[in-house]
């Protein structure tokens, strides 16, 4: 409506024809615009927190008690035996400026199991990190029970400066049976975020609940639920078979908006193991990431 009104008073009162094409390119402009905003958007909700990914495929790691992910849920420490350390790297998207670094170590001890770790997202101008601290303690392997504080920091090249605040991180999980297991985690339940003069940026609070069911020894199907306070629900499950100790397969999805299938496997050798997870969105592209775990 505004754009044939100013057009039919230009045509009226004989305005100059460079003040009308001015005018119909930056309206032109202006939708191109809008239309990539409204494409963005729903995009940038894909990517609901900053946590690095864990080792279980489809992001199930909730109720996972047979691997410990740092900045998951504490209390799957809890089932550290002696020494795990396990470092990762993860790439979003085929972007190498979307790439997350992380180093995590855990050990138990004969009161509490302790675990630290390290992780490095984004680039030169831009980046985050996270330093974590986790305690956890398993009782008799029927309930266990974790607490982890982080530091997160970002850089932000506009005011060339860091800025960081203290995340709290709680979680559980309850063996109801020999076969299965309740989890439930919380990332950031305060809804603490970065305020500055300059600077608001809100850090997304992520509340997870999911279930893990062996049907053998060697077979395992996971599910999960989490809900960031400004975004919608995530539900993911995944199955993971294990071939003769030395392989497993993983295969699972999830779906946020969209339907995201994720493949993986792991490689054990020893005291060492190998695993790779990918998810293919049908939008952004492919995820990928490899974790290696040494335990002592």
């Amino acid at each position: 409506m505004i754009e044939r009104i100013f057009l039919y008073l230009c045509k009226k009162h004989r305005f100059n024809q460079r003040l009308v094409d001015f005018y119909n390119n930056t309206m032109k402009r202006v939708q191109l615009i809008s239309l990539i905003l409204l494409f963005c958007f729903p995009l940038w909700a894909q990517i609901p927190h900053i946590v690095p990914s864990p080792i279980s495929i489809a992001h199930t790691s909730v109720a996972d008690t047979d691997s410990w992910t740092a900045f998951n849920n504490p209390a799957t420490l809890g089932f550290v035996e002696k020494i795990s350390a396990t470092t990762s790297f993860e790439n979003r998207y085929l972007l190498k400026e979307l790439s997350t670094r992380s180093i995590q170590l855990g050990f138990a001890t004969e009161l509490i199991n302790i675990g630290t770790s390290f992780s490095y997202f984004g680039y030169e101008h831009y980046h985050e990190m996270l330093i974590g601290l986790d305690f956890a303690r398993n009782f008799s392997g029927k309930f266990a029970l974790g607490i982890g504080f982080d530091y997160y920091t970002a850089f932000f090249s506009a005011s060339n400066e860091y800025h960081g605040i203290i995340i709290g991180r709680v979680g559980a999980t309850i063996q109801l049976s020999s076969d299965f297991t309740l989890g439930f985690s919380t990332f950031n339940p305060f809804q603490n975020k970065i305020q500055t003069d300059f600077i608001t940026k809100r850090i997304p609070s992520v509340f997870s609940l999911g279930t893990s069911y062996n049907f053998s020894p060697d077979f395992v199907w996971r599910t999960q639920i989490d809900k960031e306070l400004s975004s919608n629900y995530r539900f993911a499950t995944g199955f993971e078979y294990r071939m003769q100790n030395f392989i497993n397969l993983k295969i699972g999805g999830y779906f946020l908006q969209y339907f995201v299938p994720c493949l993986g496997f792991g490689l054990f050798f020893g005291d060492y193991s190998v695993d790779i997870n990918s998810e293919i969105h049908p939008i952004l592209g492919v995820s990928s990431m490899i974790s290696l775990r040494y335990n002592f």
